[in-house]
């Protein structure tokens, strides 16, 4: 028999899986799967669960911050809005009836 190399990397081959799979022992415990499966389903309710109380609280502090910053705005009008009719601010350079 011919050992090319691709005979002896199959046969190599072979021989690993073999040894791997004589090293797998089954579950003593048949409901081994169930058991996991059913931890993992209450972490990642769990991790849900913190994720929606941390958007929560994220969002309830964005809120309250922008209320207090607001809050803070001063009582008397700005320079923008004087209340007597007349726009403050710098002009585009379009002439208007004023102007002439």
């Amino acid at each position: 028999m011919n050992n090319t190399g691709a005979d002896r990397t199959e046969q190599e081959l072979r021989e690993a899986l073999a040894a791997l799979a004589d090293g797998v022992q089954a579950a003593p415990d048949p409901d081994v799967y169930r058991t996991a499966r059913g931890e993992w389903r209450r972490r990642e309710r769990r991790r849900r669960l913190v994720l929606a109380v941390l958007i929560a609280v994220v969002f309830t502090l964005a809120t309250l911050l922008g209320l207090w910053v607001l809050n803070q705005a001063p009582e008397k009008p700005g320079v923008i809005f004087s209340g007597n009719g007349t726009v403050v601010g710098m002009s585009l350079g379009v002439p208007t009836a004023r102007d002439g």
